[in-house]
């Protein structure tokens, strides 16, 4: 009787759970028995492993053979425990010294001719061995460098079984080629099949990459919406476009990730961590460091954009723009269940999903950004009698945006039609978006300093109840906001969020306290409602 152990991690979101893969030889009719509440590809595994170690030159043992995964409470789904299985069984048939497995975790596919390929979510499994104590992982050779972002964690990368048992066995280690497949296109990868509930048409990418050739003084005129960009990105404040066709809504957008601070280590495991389990990591680039950037189109799912998906849930729209920009372009288009579904991860910070196989629960710390026409032909205006739409379509157009959603975003700027002379007007660009992004870090390192010893670093994290408690606007500086609450042109929730934008206008003139030009700013800003104030930013400061 032969018997060995190993490790592997079972994901469920970005949380992992490590499993111990036990392998148990005994006498009998040769059989093979997968336990442990596997799913359908897990338990296809059997045949996988069993070619892969034979076609690697090892012996497959002629015996009943028993392999469980524990604890066998938690669901497992996936290739990634071939390596571990496969390593198992060899330590059962004393091919490898069983000792040698133990403290060891192990993560990847094996091909039928024993090539070790990568699987989704390395990273976060990876740190979950890393919490539970284990120090040695082996992964595909193509994951090393994800898996080396955890420190502390010695990564072994391999491209073949045949490599992995040389190393065990202290044997010399075959030379073998590199695998190029497995590795998913970064964009193709988020493609699913319609009508099985996850994401058709969704695109994420990094701010690095969207950024190429993009710049905010490519932007003509639009003070007003370019202000509100610079604000959103301050405070983390979310933002609402509403304008005719081709004034520059997505192109503000766009260029709205390039003037967010760079990620922070912790941010960037957190970001990476998702992208992993999506299988969105771009090629050769393990750690994602800039602010993501997901627009999803408006034909896109519930589970699209808050996640799902059949069996173990995967990430949606809101998960992938974590720490991020979500973007949701002719927003009036989405379907309405969708977009009040946005609610919750707007308020918590992330989304918990149930589902017959777990729960799970993903990040979803994302600024929000909706864009809309004005009426479904686009032309409507106050001042211009362009729109052939009857009152009742503007109506019903404008209807399918909530009202409780709009009330959970701070900015609600009127992107106007760009008139001949200022796009012809020479030596008319705005500012560029690295004298935004400067003001827009150093905004961001206020709000930092003054909200050290809190569990919030942007302003618009920080709950009503502190703001009006703990940092006071100037005396007076309020008394606008609240006669427009007494008036019902805005809610306690509404109020709240004035005092917050008003905070990070003040950040970004470099006030130590709004005054009243701030408040009458984020009033602007909150209302659409002009206030006498200068809207450009570089005019207050």
């Amino acid at each position: 009787m032969g018997f060995a152990r190993t490790c592997s991690v079972a994901l469920v979101g970005v949380e992992g759970v490590v499993v111990e893969v036990q392998a148990d030889l005994e006498p009998g009719v040769a059989a093979f028995t997968l336990v442990g509440l596997p799913d359908k590809s897990l338990t296809e595994s059997r045949d996988r492993v069993r070619a892969a170690v034979v076609n690697s030159g090892a012996t497959w043992p002629q015996k009943k053979l028993t392999v469980g995964l524990s604890p066998a409470s938690v669901p497992k789904s996936g290739s990634g425990f071939d390596l571990a299985v496969a390593a198992a069984v060899l330590g059962a048939a004393e091919r490898i010294d069983p000792r040698v497995l133990a403290d060891i975790v192990m993560i990847g596919e094996v091909g039928l001719d024993g090539r070790v390929r990568p699987v989704r979510g390395i990273l976060p499994a990876v740190l979950a061995a890393a919490d539970a104590g284990y120090e040695q992982v082996v992964v595909p050779e193509s994951a090393a460098a994800e898996a080396s972002l955890v420190p502390g964690v010695s990564v072994l990368g391999v491209r073949s079984l045949r490599q992995l048992i040389a190393v065990l066995a202290d044997e010399p280690v075959p030379d073998e080629e590199p695998d190029e497949v497995g590795r998913p296109d970064p964009l193709l990868a988020g493609l699913r099949v319609p009508g099985t509930g996850a994401a058709t048409g969704m695109h994420s990418v990094g701010a690095a990459q969207l950024d190429h050739g993009h710049d905010l003084a490519d932007v003509v005129g639009q003070i007003s919406a370019r202000t509100a960009v610079e604000v959103a990105a301050a405070g983390g404040h979310h933002l609402f476009l509403e304008g005719p066709p081709g004034a520059g809504k997505t192109m503000l957008a766009e260029r709205l990730p390039a003037i967010l601070p760079r990620l922070g280590r912790i941010e960037s495991l957190e970001v990476t961590a998702v992208h992993s389990v999506a299988g969105l990591l771009p090629p050769g680039k393990p750690l994602i460091d800039v602010a993501p950037y997901c627009a999803p189109h408006h034909s896109a799912t519930m589970q699209a954009l808050v996640g799902g998906g059949p069996g173990i849930a995967r990430p949606g729209a809101v998960s992938l723009s974590h720490r991020g920009v979500l973007f949701l372009d002719e927003t009036p288009e989405f379907n309405s269940q969708a977009l009040d579904a946005l609610r919750q991860p707007l308020e918590a910070g992330h989304v918990v999903i149930a589902r017959t196989a777990g729960v799970v629960r993903f990040p979803a710390k994302f600024l929000m950004v909706l864009a809309a026409n004005p009426c479904p032909c686009g032309r409507f205006s106050r001042t211009d009698d362009l729109c052939e739409c009857p009152p009742s379509a503007i109506r019903r157009y404008q209807a399918r945006l909530s009202g409780p959603l709009l009330d959970r975003v701070d900015l609600r700027v009127e992107v106007d039609r760009v008139t001949r002379a200022q796009l012809t007007e020479r030596g008319a660009r705005g500012e560029s978006t690295a004298t935004v992004a400067g003001r827009v870090r150093e905004a961001r390192e206020r709000a930092v300093a003054r909200l050290a010893g809190t569990p919030w670093r942007t302003n618009s994290e920080v709950p009503g109840r502190e703001l009006r408690s703990r940092w006071h606007a100037v005396p007076g500086a309020m008394d606008d906001a609240e006669r427009n609450l007494e008036r019902g042109v805005l809610t306690a929730r509404g109020i709240d969020r004035v005092l917050r934008v008003a905070w990070t206008v003040a950040d970004l003139v470099g006030h130590d306290r709004p005054d009243a030009t701030d408040v009458a700013l984020a009033l602007q800003l909150r209302t659409g409602v002009p206030r006498g104030v200068p809207m450009a930013i570089g005019a207050l400061t």
